[in-house]
């Protein structure tokens, strides 16, 4: 026990460095917020569904609520109930046990409705596929407006994927 609180007062507390700013952030954190201000009045709720992922593609959604993205601070909140939500975050490949829960918060998202598909999982079944367990890709069970790749992608594509989103589908006002 000696030696470890000599070598902590030695070395002292070390942490990560904080990543150095990134223009593409900054410039792709803009636009999200002028997007979420002109089409969801400032205000952007997602339900997030994991589907039968390995929690990979959540831990990057989860760092998206750190402060360096600050998905929060740009009027993105994540809800509970889909019957709140404007758009559905898909993780993972669908289970067959999840097949019908996954339907089900789909029908209770209030339309206009937008689907993001996370993960190599969520976009064509990942190392996965079809099988006996599984029904592969999230469009297979629901319509995706956007796939997302990456195993896991980061929070930088994340935001993208969900800015494609919302700029692509200007119906998707709640006026």
């Amino acid at each position: 026990m000696y030696q470890l609180l000599k070598q902590v007062f030695d070395v002292g507390i070390r942490t990560e460095p904080p990543p150095p700013p990134e223009e593409s952030l900054r410039v792709l954190t803009q636009r999200l917020e002028n997007e979420i201000l002109r089409l969801f009045n400032g205000a952007l709720a997602i339900r997030q569904v994991d589907a039968g992922s390995c929690n990979g593609c959540e831990l990057e959604i989860h760092a998206l609520n750190n402060p360096y993205y600050n998905l929060e601070g740009l009027g993105i909140k994540f809800v509970a109930s889909p019957r709140h939500a404007d758009m559905l975050l898909v993780t993972g490949p669908v289970a067959r046990n999840m097949e019908v829960a996954l339907k089900r918060t789909w029908e209770a998202t209030p339309d206009p409705k937008l689907v993001v598909a996370l993960g190599e999982c969520g976009c064509d079944g990942g190392m996965f596929g079809e099988s006996y367990a599984s029904r592969g890709r999230v469009a297979n069970v629901i319509p995706v407006d956007v796939a997302v790749p990456g195993c896991p992608p980061t929070p930088a594509a994340i935001m993208q994927g969900i800015l494609t989103a919302i700029s692509a589908k200007p119906a998707a006002t709640h006026d």
